[in-house]
């Protein structure tokens, strides 16, 4: 495996990657789909239980996985996660051939906030807002399928409201611009989403929201809601402190659902 490292966004920071060797034997199979990785926190924090479980969980089914260590906190404001997770995505088409990745087989995957976060470029890749600052041609920001876990999504009456607070920081426009239900378009991507009817800091209603949008405009899409389970889950396993053996479900459901819309074999 390689590691690689790069800066990317507004304020520079780390995009790592976690590549497969290439095998003298593997032809086109070392060209890899790929995964980049939003670990929730509120905006506030980037969560530990939220980045490498999942990553490893994603290199053990061959991708290649990068880890975004988008902007949080007083530095989220000015959509700086936007156009760094906007940045990961055409940075790593600008170095396919040397990383060895598809440039066609390009997820993001988020938690929580960092589910906003991914479902926001999702979204909005080709908005004024990241075509004025960022160079983006031929849709080479657009992620190629979106994995949401117990997002958040709405700035409204369901809102996360740290979550809201630190992105949009206490800006009324970007506020109602992070209000991703309200975004959505036929050129969204297509998405995986699962929540908990029991999440007591993120309301269920946030992922139904999106949902009925995505649903609206035609997005390809699936939603998975399980009767119970607290915010957080992770990987739903005793390694990340959360066992959950019904929510579990949601790894190999979401790793199908990729895995189907990328044409990938293990």
């Amino acid at each position: 495996m390689r590691i690689i490292q790069i800066a990317v966004g507004p304020n520079q920071v780390p995009l790592t990657g976690y590549l497969q060797d290439i095998t003298s034997d593997g032809g086109i199979h070392n060209i890899r789909p790929s995964v980049v990785i939003c670990p929730g926190g509120a905006y506030r924090f980037r969560s530990e239980r939220e980045r490498d479980p999942v990553a490893l969980h994603f290199l053990n089914m061959s991708y290649n996985v990068f880890i975004l260590d988008y902007s949080v906190q007083e530095k989220a404001k000015d959509l700086n996660p936007l156009l760094e997770a906007s940045d990961a995505l055409i940075k790593i088409r600008e170095h396919a051939l040397s990383w060895m990745c598809d440039p066609t087989r390009i997820a993001i995957l988020g938690f929580s906030a960092g589910g906003h976060l991914a479902a926001s470029l999702a979204v909005l890749h080709n908005h004024e807002v990241l075509s004025s600052r960022q160079n983006i041609k031929d849709e080479n920001n657009r992620p190629d399928a979106a994995v949401l876990c117990y997002p958040v999504i709405t700035s409204g009456q369901y809102a996360h409201r740290e979550s809201i607070g630190w992105v949009s920081g206490g800006d009324a426009k970007l506020k109602d611009l992070m209000s991703l239900e309200h975004q959505v378009n036929s050129k969204a991507s297509p998405t995986f989403i699962w929540h908990t009817v029991t999440d007591a800091s993120v309301p269920v209603e946030n992922s139904i929201l999106l949902a009925l949008s995505l649903r609206r405009e035609q997005v390809p899409f699936e939603l998975h809601l399980f009767e119970s389970g607290n915010h957080g889950l992770s990987m739903c396993t005793e390694e990340v402190g959360t066992p959950h053996t019904l929510c579990r479900q949601w790894v190999g459901l979401a790793s199908t659902w990729l895995n189907s819309r990328f044409h990938h074999t293990l």
